[in-house]
Order: structure tokens, then sequence, then C-alpha cells
């Protein structure tokens, strides 16, 4: 079975630990691949990153994917704009109405943390139903549960099991994700699967964040940069003409 992580920050944007660091943990925990999540500023950094990781990807021989991290609405309409230049497009959640957009929108890959830095879980049935319908996966992010404690950890473990229930409900991908900014804060793919057991999935549901879902996310990505990729849900076909 492949395993993924699929949102660790380096220190191209706000993160701890290099590109290079992130790697060699990945690959030593059992990875077959991450995605390195940064904050857009112009196509050029698009071009110095995809290249970078390119050669890092090569040398300690881990999938790398380029990912970019929409804050606000006029973030993610500009990274729309550009969807095919890249890899991930994810959704920074908390704020209830980017949180409903970014479910909106096909173009993006993975809500992060719905309920992050909320009282409630940021997330509905009819969210949850929009999300199924456009493909968005829910991301389980490990860092904030691990970097919080007492009160607080419990409220984000309730209103994260919320969520969980919802996306199972409504059959919403859901992806378990380490959420690290410093390699030494990556988990073994096995922990982050015990910990959505201990949040509703069962054992095989859980094994499926880490593993199916990213690599159906993937397949999706490289439809998406293929030439024949129009829009989400429009491709060019060439139809064999019959004699």
């Amino acid at each position: 079975m492949n395993y993924y992580d699929f949102h660790v920050r380096s220190d191209f944007s706000e993160g701890e630990s290099s590109i290079e660091d992130f790697a060699t943990r990945a690959e030593f925990l059992g990875y077959k691949g991450i995605c390195v999540t940064e904050y857009f500023q112009s196509k050029e950094q698009i071009e110095k990153l995809k290249k970078k990781w390119e050669e890092i990807s090569k040398e300690i021989g881990i999938e790398i994917f380029v990912g970019f991290q929409a804050r606000n609405t006029k973030e993610l309409t500009k990274l729309i704009s550009l969807r095919r230049e890249y890899d991930f497009l994810l959704v920074k959640g908390g704020d209830l109405g980017l949180n409903r957009k970014s479910v909106e929108t096909p173009e993006v890959d993975i809500l992060l943390h719905p309920e992050f830095e909320r009282r409630d879980s940021g997330f509905n049935h009819i969210m949850a139903k929009l999300a199924k319908e456009n493909n968005v996966a829910i991301e389980v992010n490990f860092r904030e549960i691990l970097l919080s404690s007492k009160n607080t950890r419990s409220h984000i473990i309730h209103n994260i099991s919320e969520n969980v229930k919802l996306c199972k409900k409504f059959h919403v991908p859901i992806i378990i994700c380490s959420g690290a900014v410093s390699h030494l804060q990556m988990k073994d793919p096995k922990v982050l699967i015990s910990m959505g057991t201990l949040l509703g999935l069962e054992l095989k549901e859980a094994k499926i964040s880490v593993s199916e879902i990213p690599e159906n996310i993937i397949k999706i990505i490289k439809d998406r940069q293929s030439s024949k990729w129009i829009s989400p849900g429009v491709k060019v076909i060439k139809w064999k003409n019959w004699k």
C-alpha cells in the first residue's frame, strides 16, 4: 500500500524545515510521496519550486508535488486562473464563507481543517453535499490536535469527529495529513491511521484516507495537466472515424 502526506509546509512559506528535510523524513517513514504547500507569489515562483522539487525528488527517490494554499477568496480566484501550472489546490479552512466557497469549487482538491480556530465544526450537511458533488476532500489535520492541550484539544477532537460523521454520511473523501511545519512533526502513516480510527473512521477507511484517496487526487491532477483537459468535467476526445 502506498502512503502519502499531502500537507506539509517548508521554509519557502511559514515552515521551519527545508524541502530536502521533509523529503528525507518522508522517505524514512515509508511515504511514497508528499505535497509541500506554499503561498502563491508569482508564476516565476511556481517554476522555481517545480524545478527544485523535481531535483530533490530524483535525488531522494520520493514523489514531491507542488501545492498552493489559498487563504482568502482573492487568492483562491488567482490560483484557479493558474490551475494547470501546479499540482494541488488547497484552501485554508476556518472562515465559514471560505469553507463554503471551497466546496463549491471543483478546481479545489482539499479543504484544510474546516474547524480551524472555530467554536463549531465549520462544516454542515449542505457543504458535505457540495464537497461530494465537486469531489473536494476534507482534511483531518494531525498537527492541530498534536499542538493543542486539555479543553482545547477535547474541543478540536469533537469538531473533527463531527465532520468525519458528516463526510461518512454523504460519502465525502477524507484525507488525513500531518500538517507539519517541521520535518520532525511528520508522523508514521500508521500513526495517522490510528488517529483516524479514534476520530470515527473504520480501520479500512482510515487506511484509504492516506493511500487510495491521495492516489485518486493524483490521477485527477494528471488528467487536468493533460493537453486534452479544458475544465472540470470537460476534455477533448478524439473519435475514430469508421468507414
